[in-house]
């Protein structure tokens, strides 16, 4: 159902102004998946949990895991390291051209967010905050991750969540997840807080359970596919009924199995001696910040909250979720995968990136290389921003064959273009398909990336037998470890 500025559509027909001609507005396809792990290794293969075969591909991946193993020697390297699943991740999605644009881990909470090359200029002012709730909130096993940034202008935030577990502890949950929206704070001053954001997702083992029904009636259920007959005695439903932070968030109906607790390796619930009912535990909501009231009810409103408001009508955003489902075919860990995927419909704010890069004349190790750039737009420049030369198909922002630094390597510059200089001892001597890419410090981003050129290869290496004479490009042999040293 689609969904505007949280409004609600209480069993009316969908909201038909997304189609063609009724609304002023780009699409966007974002994928979601949540998946409490419990600390195993990836399975070989993702495709099925990414959807990667679907027709539509998405624009955005949003993956939150948790009880991600985090062992003292696996989270040490893993500080170094990118951990196993970011790895399995990063490695399934780059051949797509998707970029790990941002990342954060607490503990066994990890947050991965993944978009399309062509949309990773747009996406601006990063951050990523934790909080923990566990074990007094000290060592981080329970609690939530979360990573803010702006789409296209719009600021979204992304809030993976692992709750207090157990039947009865339906209250401390909701009680944790008011302490973790109240307590991450963001710089800047537009959106400080969690619910700033024009969109919020909250997602993750949020841990809330089906009480009063019986173990033999919820299993019953689960077998005919009556899962409506659990919805009512669904904890976060009868919460949501009392606590008006949680009416905000929107969720679609759960028809699908519950997704804990399994036996290791098989479809089958819970069969240990303890026989935990099944429940709907892994969950994926949304809120949309509310529309603005009447003008005659402004009049208690702040000059900041009124220019909020006049922006989010002037630049609408609406949401409708297409698919919630889980996979019942991943079976190593003792919770299923949830997945969500919505269309998301807004103007952009920014149509341009702020600045154009290009890479001057031929490229290769036997000569030194020139980069062109032009601000299109003002932005705070910093003597720590950088332009990196990547491999097409890079995963993420630290994925770059080498860097130069934009101050420091300027050898001319006009009002339109600016040149800065690359030394070829830099460049690999291998060549094949690369881009680059101007990373502002201050804003912590790429805000620029070039077109795909060719990087020759080193004919100065391959007469003096410093390469073999047959070289098939870049492809995968640029992530050799030697480029990275």
């Amino acid at each position: 159902m689609m969904e505007e500025n949280g409004e609600q559509s209480d069993g009316q027909l969908p909201d038909l102004s997304l189609r063609k001609g009724n609304y002023d507005g780009d699409s966007f396809r974002l994928h979601m998946v949540t998946w409490n792990v419990a600390t195993v290794d990836p399975p070989d293969d993702v495709s099925l949990l990414l959807h990667l075969n679907s027709p539509k591909s998405p624009d955005l991946y949003v993956i939150g895991l948790q009880e991600v193993y985090s062992g003292p020697l696996r989270f040490l390297s893993d500080t170094v390291f990118d951990d196993p699943w970011s790895h399995m991740f990063m490695s399934t999605l780059a051949p797509r051209k998707y970029v790990k644009v941002s990342s954060i881990r607490m503990q066994g909470l990890l947050l991965l967010f993944f978009s399309k090359m062509e949309h990773v200029p747009f996406i601006r002012d990063i951050q990523a905050q934790y909080t923990r709730t566990g074990i007094f909130g000290y060592w981080g096993n329970k609690g939530g991750v979360s990573i803010r940034l702006s789409f296209y202008g719009h600021l979204l935030c992304f809030l993976n969540c692992h709750l207090a577990a157990h039947m009865k502890y339906a209250t401390e949950r909701v009680d944790e997840f008011e302490y973790i929206m109240d307590t991450q704070i963001f710089d800047g001053k537009k959106a400080p807080r969690i619910a700033d954001h024009r969109l919020v997702f909250w997602f993750g083992d949020l841990n809330f359970r089906i009480q009063d029904h019986g173990m033999h009636f919820v299993r019953s259920c689960i077998n005919n596919q009556t899962y409506n007959l659990l919805w009512s005695k669904d904890q976060l439903t009868m919460m949501k009924k009392k606590e008006q932070r949680l009416q905000e968030f929107e969720e679609g109906p759960l028809d699908f199995q519950p997704t804990y607790k399994f036996d290791l390796n098989s479809d089958t619930y819970d069969s240990s001696g303890k026989k935990r009912k099944p429940a709907w535990t892994d969950r994926i909501l949304w809120r949309l910040r509310p529309k603005a009231p009447p003008p005659d009810e402004q009049d208690g409103l702040d000059a900041k909250k009124v220019r909020q408001l006049e922006e989010d009508e002037e630049y609408p955003l609406k949401i409708r979720q297409d698919l919630y489902t889980s996979n019942m075919e991943y079976c190593v860990s003792d919770h299923k995968p949830v997945m969500g995927v919505f269309t998301l419909e807004l103007r952009k704010m920014n149509r341009t990136p702020l600045v154009r890069l290009q890479a001057e004349g031929d490229w290769s190790a036997d000569i030194d290389a020139m980069v062109l750039y032009s601000p299109l737009q003002p932005f705070p420049s910093s003597t720590w921003d950088w332009i990196g030369l990547y491999k097409v198909g890079f995963t993420s922002v630290s994925d770059y064959i080498t860097y130069t630094w934009v101050k420091d390597d300027e050898v001319a510059f006009n009002e339109e273009i600016i040149q800065v200089y690359v030394g070829k001892e830099e460049i690999p001597v291998r060549g094949g398909e690369c881009v680059l890419c101007y990373y502002s410090n201050t804003l912590q981003c790429i805000i620029g990336i070039s077109e795909p050129f060719k990087v020759h290869e080193s004919k100065v290496a391959i007469e003096e037998g410093l390469l073999p004479e047959r070289i098939n490009g870049l492809d995968k042999t640029i992530a050799s470890d030697d480029l990275f040293k």
